[in-house]
């Protein structure tokens, strides 16, 4: 069976050769980015701050709390956050792509990466949740991006996947140009855990899943929703991580 998928797949290559999820040029694999365009790409390693995933220039830097200055001040209410790619030149067209262009194929890829920055949180017992969308929204868009990104993961790390825990009982304006303070404002009591999932969530380690973290407004209201109906462990995981004071913490 895997050498008929092989050949399947190569005869389907010479008909159809695989291009680039971000610029479109012919790559020798399905799936992937160009060496060029990988290149662009700025990889976030350890060290990182254990909260929000933004990379530090050294160990030094990062301390033995591993916090940056914002999570200090303002700690988020999840557990420990994840984030394989810094939001970017690099990132941003595989991630508006698989957003606004139905480049759903691009989830696989960003998901792999994810993987590897956050498979020491995920396990048999977690159950992967994504921020979800209001069902207007959805309805435009036709898919959760961040549910495709979840799906890949529970996959992946061989975890339970709950894309309809969460639902957005209001419609809230974009959040793109508002400070922290407006968008918990814009966000209070738009996000609520549907009933049928409120017991099963009790107790349980839960991974909330983004495609971009900002702020993490969005995520710490899905995070609260969670801890309040008892939800024991909660982390972040997201593809890309805004850094607004440059690629690393200093």
């Amino acid at each position: 069976m895997p050498r008929l998928r092989h050949a399947a797949r190569a005869a389907l290559d010479l008909i159809l050769p695989p291009h680039c999820l971000s610029c479109g040029a012919e790559v020798e694999q399905a799936g992937h980015v160009c060496p060029d365009c990988f290149g662009r790409l700025h990889l976030i390693g350890r060290p990182s701050c254990r909260k929000c995933g933004g990379p530090f220039t050294s160990e030094a830097a990062a301390g033995t709390d591993r916090l940056c200055a914002e999570c200090l001040q303002n700690p988020p209410p999840w557990d420990e956050g994840r984030a394989p790619l810094v939001y970017d030149e690099g990132s941003r067209r595989l991630i508006l792509g698989l957003k606004y262009g139905d480049r759903t194929e691009n989830a696989a890829l960003l998901a792999r990466y994810m993987y590897q920055a956050g498979r020491d949180v995920l396990d048999a017992d977690t159950i992967v949740v994504p921020v979800p969308l209001h069902r207007w929204r959805l309805f435009r868009r036709r898919y959760n991006q961040s549910a495709l990104l979840a799906h890949e993961l529970a996959r992946m790390g061989g975890c339970v996947h709950w894309p309809d825990a969460l639902r957005r009982i209001r419609h809230t304006r974009p959040l793109g140009r508002l400070s922290r303070a407006e968008r918990q404002e814009v966000l209070a009591g738009a996000i609520a855990l549907r009933p049928h999932r409120a017991s099963g969530v009790r107790g349980k380690h839960v991974v909330m899943v983004d495609d971009v973290m900002t702020t993490g407004s969005t995520l710490g209201t899905c995070v609260r929703v969670l801890r309040a109906c008892g939800a024991t462990r909660i982390d972040v995981l997201c593809a890309a991580r805004v850094c607004p004071s440059g690629e690393v913490h200093p």
